[in-house]
């Protein structure tokens, strides 16, 4: 396997795109990307585009063929990806493998959504497909009322709090006043989420993440010859993934994820490194919840005890 570097990344804002189309959104990222990388769209060799229900959102499936055709660089292949939260991910996990496996040199990989151009009813179905659609969306199982479930197991297991998921609000709304591309910049207090509403308690508005229109590229390299095309390219030393049982009720418990446990443990073992020596980690965060048990996954804290460690 080869090493493979990142070359260059861009992506749009964030937020409520009335103006921008599916295709602009996917054409902005993908030009911010190749300026970035200092390359031309010819040197491209495949793309990779992760995407979770561009059907249900904007009536629009085959988004690979269509972001190659938008993006000018028909005929190299294309292929949209879909896991649920995790597409974007994937979507890099794919490009990086086809560079690492000598497949191709450069690859464009990346992210979309353009979510709010339906209502909010219709969004919370199109999100609930990504959990077990027969044994939890159909009796009316939102993604909210999951992570609720599991954010009460966390409370009753180990005596997480409402105030400590709250800071993990806190926190991120605190970080994102530095992102220019942030979809919103206002920072919040640990009352004003409390005092946020339910959307299924004990999660409030202010411990879901929002709907969203947005998208983001990166340009994956060779890593040699990513040294020839960028002064400093970004080595990405691991990729793992893993599969856990889709509904919860498979699951051996509700307050963790194993697939996350499962992928962690292969790509320390990759990059020869451990927690210890992690300086900055960016989990994901659709609920508050999510935050706290990512980060007992992934080794930093021990079970049970992310939710102390949230607190400011």
């Amino acid at each position: 396997m080869r090493s493979v570097s990142i070359i260059g990344a861009g992506l749009t804002k964030f937020g409520e795109h009335w103006s921008m189309s599916f295709r602009e959104l996917v054409a902005e990222a993908g030009k911010n990307a190749l300026e970035s990388a200092k390359i031309e769209g010819k040197s491209i060799e495949a793309i990779y585009g992760g995407c979770m229900a561009s059907g249900r959102f904007i009536g629009q499936e085959h988004i690979g063929a269509l972001i190659a055709d938008q993006l000018g660089l028909n005929p190299i292949p294309a292929t949209r990806l879909e896991a649920a939260c995790a597409s974007g991910g994937v979507a890099l996990r794919t490009g990086y493998l086809a560079v690492a496996s000598e497949a191709y040199d450069i690859v464009a990989v990346g992210g979309i959504e353009k979510m709010t151009e339906v209502s909010t009813e219709l969004a919370g179905f199109a999100l609930g497909g990504a959990g077990d659609q027969e044994t939890e969306l159909f009796h009316g199982a939102t993604f909210p009322s999951l992570y609720a479930l599991m954010a009460r197991k966390h409370m009753r297991e180990f005596g997480t709090t409402e105030e400590q998921m709250a800071e993990c609000a806190v926190k991120n709304h605190k970080h994102a006043m530095n992102n220019p591309n942030a979809q919103f910049h206002k920072e919040v207090t640990v009352q004003e989420v409390m005092q946020s509403g339910y959307v299924a308690s004990p999660l409030k508005l202010l411990d879901c993440s929002p709907l969203t229109d947005g998208a983001a590229v990166v340009i994956l390299c060779e890593t040699e010859k990513a040294k020839k095309l960028c002064e400093n390219p970004v080595e990405i030393i691991a990729s793992a993934q893993a599969s856990d049982s889709l509904a919860l009720t498979g699951r051996k418990s509700l307050t963790e994820m194993t697939a996350t446990k499962i992928a962690a443990k292969q790509a320390f073992e990759q990059a020869k490194t451990e927690t210890k020596k992690i300086s900055f980690a960016e989990v994901h965060d659709c609920f508050t919840i999510a935050e706290i048990m990512a980060i007992e996954d992934l080794g930093f804290f021990k079970k049970g005890e992310g939710g102390k460690a949230t607190e400011i």
